[in-house]
């Protein structure tokens, strides 16, 4: 199942937005605070409780240069997954956008595509209003 958040402008340059992104603990900024619980992080990972009980869990996984900052799921996380930021240059300002790929079946896709979009979306809206 694959999802892509909304494409944000971010009136900030790709560098900066690169490093707050690399740093696992700054993620806490993009997240519904009213929806998650039981925060944990380090620079390259973090786990966090979603409403309903399921932990999820991040580890950083590499780049491509500062256009993408990639992250997969920990052996908490529900199922399997990996999240792709990517960030483009617009000279003053950038922007960017997520792209989650996970391996869940038809019923599970069912239950999670809607709430992982709003999610994503969340995500992509607050990094660009933490730099506004």
């Amino acid at each position: 199942m694959k999802i892509e958040s909304t494409k944000v402008e971010v009136n900030q340059k790709q560098e900066t937005i690169y490093n707050f992104l690399k740093d696992s603990t700054n993620l806490i900024h993009l997240l519904p605070q009213d929806k998650i619980s039981d925060w944990k992080s380090t620079s390259n990972q973090c786990s966090f409780k979603v409403q309903g009980g399921v932990t999820i869990s991040l580890i950083q996984d590499g780049e491509e240069g500062m256009n993408k900052v990639f992250m997969k799921s920990g052996e908490k996380s529900p199922f399997p997954f990996k999240l792709t930021i990517f960030i483009n240059n617009t000279g003053e300002t950038s922007n960017g956008y997520i792209e989650f790929d996970g391996e869940v079946n038809m019923f599970l896709k069912m239950m999670v595509e809607k709430p992982l979009t709003a999610l994503f979306n969340h995500m992509a809206e607050k990094l660009q209003e933490y730099y506004s």
